[in-house]
C-alpha cells in the first residue's frame, strides 16, 4: 500500500510539472510577443521547447521530425497568428491575443496528447487549419513557390498523422500524393486569395484556402477510413460527408467569390 501511495503521488506531482510546464510556455511565448517585435525569439523557443525531438542518436532524427510535424505546425502557426492579432492594437488586439494563448494551453494538454484515432485525426485537422490560415496571412509578399512547398508540407504533415493511426503499409507515398493536392490548392488560393473577416475579430482574417482544404481533407478521411475498415469504399459511410464537403466548397466558390469580386469592382 506505502508503495502504491509513493506511485501514485510520484504520478500526480508528474501531472503537476507537465501541467505548470505547458502553461508556463505559452504564458512566455505571450509575453516575448508582446516584448519583441520579431517572430525569431517565440520562434526560438518553440524549437527549444522541442528539445526531445533531438534527445536521441542523429539516424532517429527524421523520424522524430515527422512524428512531431504536426506539433511544430500548430506552435510556429500559433505565434504567427499572435503577431497578426497584434496588428489590430488596443484591448481588443490584446485580448485576441490572450484568447490565441488560452486556445495553445488546450491544445498542450487536451488534445495534443490523445491517441485515440478520432483525437489523431483532430489533431491532423488543427495543424491543417491553423496551419493554413497562418501562412496565408503572412505569405502574401512571398513567392508563389515559397507558397506551394508549405502547403505541400501541411497537406503531407496531416495526411501522414493521420495514416499513423491505422495499419497503412503505403503511408508515405499516400501522404506524399496528399500533400501535391493541398500543394495545388495553395497554389490557386496564392493567385486568388480571398479572406474573410470575422465578426468583432480584427486583425485576423479567415482565408477560403483554409475552410477548402479542411473540408477536402474531411472527405478524403472520411473515404480511407471506409476503405480501412471494409476493405472497400462504402457508399453508406461517405455520402453525407462527400456531400457535405463538396456543398461547403461549391458555396464559396460560387456564391461568397462572386460576392468578393463584386465588391472588388466597385
Amino acid at each position: 500500500m506505502e508503495l502504491l501511495r509513493v506511485v501514485k503521488h510520484r504520478s500526480l506531482v508528474s501531472e503537476l510539472v507537465y501541467v505548470l510546464l505547458n502553461v508556463g510556455l505559452a504564458v512566455t511565448i505571450l509575453l516575448v510577443v508582446w516584448a519583441v517585435e520579431s517572430p525569431l525569439p517565440a520562434f526560438i523557443l518553440i524549437l527549444l521547447s522541442k528539445w526531445r525531438i533531438f534527445a536521441v542518436r542523429p539516424r532517429y532524427w527524421l523520424a522524430h521530425v515527422q512524428a512531431n510535424l504536426v506539433d511544430l505546425i500548430v506552435s510556429i502557426s500559433l505565434v504567427v497568428l499572435l503577431y497578426s492579432a497584434g496588428s489590430a492594437g488596443g484591448e481588443q488586439g490584446v485580448m485576441l491575443q490572450v484568447a490565441i494563448a488560452v486556445l495553445y494551453v488546450i491544445w498542450l494538454l487536451a488534445l495534443k496528447p490523445r491517441s485515440k484515432r478520432s483525437f489523431v485525426v483532430a489533431q491532423a485537422g488543427v495543424a491543417l487549419f491553423v496551419g493554413t490560415m497562418a501562412l496565408f496571412s503572412a505569405a502574401y509578399e512571398w513567392p508563389s513557390s515559397v507558397v506551394v512547398v508549405a502547403m505541400w508540407l501541411l497537406g503531407y504533415a496531416a495526411a501522414r498523422h493521420v495514416l499513423s493511426a491505422y495499419s497503412e503499409t503505403s503511408a508515405t507515398f499516400l501522404s506524399l500524393a496528399w500533400g501535391f493536392v493541398i500543394a495545388q490548392i495553395g497554389w490557386i488560393s496564392y493567385h486568388w486569395a480571398i479572406a474573410y473577416s470575422l465578426p468583432l475579430i480584427e486583425g485576423i482574417r479567415l482565408p477560403q484556402a483554409s475552410i477548402i482544404v479542411i473540408a477536402l481533407s474531411f472527405a478524403a478521411e472520411r473515404v480511407y477510413a471506409s476503405y480501412a475498415k471494409h476493405g472497400s469504399v462504402k457508399a453508406a459511410d461517405i455520402l453525407l460527408p462527400v456531400l457535405l464537403s463538396v456543398s461547403v466548397i461549391a458555396i464559396l466558390v460560387l456564391f461568397f467569390n462572386a460576392e468578393h469580386l463584386s465588391v472588388s469592382s466597385v
